[in-house]
């Protein structure tokens, strides 16, 4: 395993399924990590799953509560965070997902989107990304290292039925990517990377209904998911930590501007 020790990672949407995922994978190479969620209760239940962790590997975790939707909230706490640990070398923005009143079903008129929810899987995704990319991004622009990690999606990579407001956030984050990779490094030295991670499908509790039946079965759905995946199975979330890893560490000293599926050829097959 590639070795993190004596870093300082950060993870927004720590306390969520893939960024405490994520959080337990950076411990494990020995990480320094900090889990931001935007409540107290499930920032202890993050903390009390990874403390044993933590332990374990001979590092340290700790929690902090912050919405990043709001900007002075997340520059607070990168102020906080740069005067209690010094600097921050990995941030993996995990703060995000689908918001179901966005989705347009089959049986829907997009012309009926509803335009608030629309704007809120915009923001949790986008700005979710944006402010903390702008605020931990400067310290890492003033130590002149880090690596920042986003997190886009399949979404991003074709129309997916039903998810257009998902889709738009996560072609924003690519975007915003690409563009804040070449500008860190031209202006703040190539020690400074920004990369993002582009996962397939994993079964979890935000996207269950749309991929299994009551009965366990797999929906319609889950078979042309299935059909589109030329390993022919869903991932697990632990298999994107290894590329997570790998992003954060010195090994990829030479990569930025990248958006990394982990889909098992989702995006790389036509289907036919």
């Amino acid at each position: 395993m590639i070795s993190l020790s004596g870093k300082t990672a950060v993870v927004t949407g720590g306390t969520g399924v893939l960024g405490s995922n994520v959080s337990e994978g950076l411990l494990q190479a020995g990480a320094e990590v900090i889990v931001v969620g935007s409540r107290q209760e499930t920032v202890d239940k993050a903390l009390a799953k990874l403390s044993p962790i933590a332990a374990e590997y001979n590092t340290e975790v700790y929690g902090f509560v912050c919405n990043v939707l709001n900007h002075q909230e997340i520059t607070d706490l990168t102020e906080k965070v740069k005067k209690q640990f010094g600097r921050v070398d990995v941030l993996v923005n995990a703060a995000g997902g689908n918001v179901s009143g966005a989705n347009i079903m089959d049986d829907m008129n997009v012309f009926d989107s509803d335009m608030d929810a629309l704007r809120k899987v915009v923001d949790l995704n986008l700005w979710g990304t944006v402010y903390p990319c702008l605020t931990f991004g400067k310290i890492m622009a003033e130590q002149k290292s880090g690596s920042i990690i986003n997190v886009s999606s399949m979404a991003a990579y074709d129309a997916l039925s039903r998810v257009m407001g998902y889709s738009i956030a996560k072609e924003g984050v690519n975007a915003l990517t690409k563009w804040l990779a070449q500008d860190f490094a031209r202006k703040y030295g190539d020690s400074v990377r920004v990369n993002a991670i582009a996962p397939g499908f994993f079964i979890g509790e935000q996207n269950r209904k749309a991929l299994l039946n009551d009965d366990g079965s797999l929906t319609e759905r889950s078979h042309k998911v299935l059909n589109k995946t030329p390993m022919g199975r869903f991932g697990d979330i632990s298999e994107l930590n290894g590329i997570v890893r790998f992003l954060a560490s010195d090994e990829a000293s030479f990569i930025t501007g990248t958006i990394i599926p982990v889909d098992g050829g989702f995006s790389s097959f036509s289907g036919v």
